[in-house]
């Protein structure tokens, strides 16, 4: 019997720079909002800003968790640590969604408070256009890290561009109850949407706790990866006596792993066996790059 293993080859240095350009991004970002919604929110006396402004304060420390993640997961494997450290990205999104589901704690407990007390608001027309220039910034920060999540597969930067996202689905929230009340006079709809919105919050924070908890526990890749690797096998053990007899894969922040176990005829050498795994582990990190692929050999029938 033989075990083998390919190791990703780390050209991971430069990807692991522009990563964290991206978190020093959403770093920026979120001061530049956190000052602008406070601002807007101590000119106008609304709840509904004040809630925003806590929301973009969670940001900015999330951003600060979610860098401090990144650096982490980048450190190559140790001999405390044989597969890396790729799943501090998962406990970085778990701390992500955990900010969020305090900030709508503070947004849903504040918005009762002044739901049974209304207040006048001052200065609309400048908390508007002030909360309206930090939600672009937060909308356009926000795609483009999700969009960079998906690309590097940075659960890190995926999650901290949905926590932007929420943040915008806060402003809009705002914006309209604001927009509201300027129009109607009507100051009960400022803590109304503050509660929906609180609501929202919740919903996000749940789906980035959930996935950080799979990845905690050592999900397997995603369907349409198995079937590539499946296929895969399938294509480099094309001599019919060499038996695919289990494959189990998993996945660990920007890591792949990939456990194959592989019956050749009982008379081959071990040089001829291990000759197949290493076509294998070959073909899995060209179909897949980065993959670490582990194969091993079992003696089948004598052919």
């Amino acid at each position: 019997m033989q075990e083998s293993s390919s190791r990703p080859v780390a050209g991971v240095q430069d990807n692991q720079r522009l990563l964290e350009r991206f978190i020093w991004l959403s770093i920026a970002t979120a001061i530049a909002t956190v000052v602008i919604k406070a601002y807007a929110a101590w000119l106008t006396n609304s709840m509904g800003l004040w809630s925003d402004a806590m929301e973009s304060t969670v940001n900015l420390v999330a951003a600060l968790v979610a860098l401090w993640a990144l650096k982490l997961a980048a450190k190559p494997a140790d001999h405390n640590h044989d597969f890396g450290h790729g799943k501090a990205e998962y406990m970085s999104a778990a701390v992500e969604g955990t900010l969020i589901f305090v900030a709508a704690a503070l947004i849903i407990y504040s918005a009762i408070q002044r739901l049974f007390a209304p207040q006048p608001l001052e200065q609309l027309g400048v908390g508007l256009a002030l909360s309206m220039l930090a939600t672009l910034l937060n909308l356009g920060t926000g795609l483009l890290l999700i969009r960079a999540g998906r690309t590097h597969r940075s659960i890190t930067l995926e999650a901290d561009g949905k926590h932007l996202l929420t943040d915008v689905w806060t402003s809009v929230g705002v914006l309209v109850a604001i927009g509201l009340v300027a129009l109607t006079g009507w100051l009960v709809l400022d803590p109304i949407i503050a509660l929906a919105v609180g609501a929202n919050i919740l919903f996000t924070g749940y789906t980035l706790v959930r996935r950080s908890v799979v990845g905690l526990l050592d999900a397997a890749l995603p369907e349409d990866e198995i079937a590539i690797v499946s296929a895969v096998l399938a294509d480099t053990c094309d001599d019919p006596r060499v038996e695919i007899t289990e494959l189990r894969t998993r996945e660990s922040g920007r890591q792949r792993f990939v456990y194959a176990t592989l019956s050749v005829p009982g008379g081959w050498t071990v040089r001829r066996s291990h000759h197949v795994a290493d076509q294998v582990e070959h073909a899995v990190d060209v179909a897949l790059p980065g993959t670490t692929t582990f194969v091993h050999i079992e003696p089948g029938p004598d052919a």
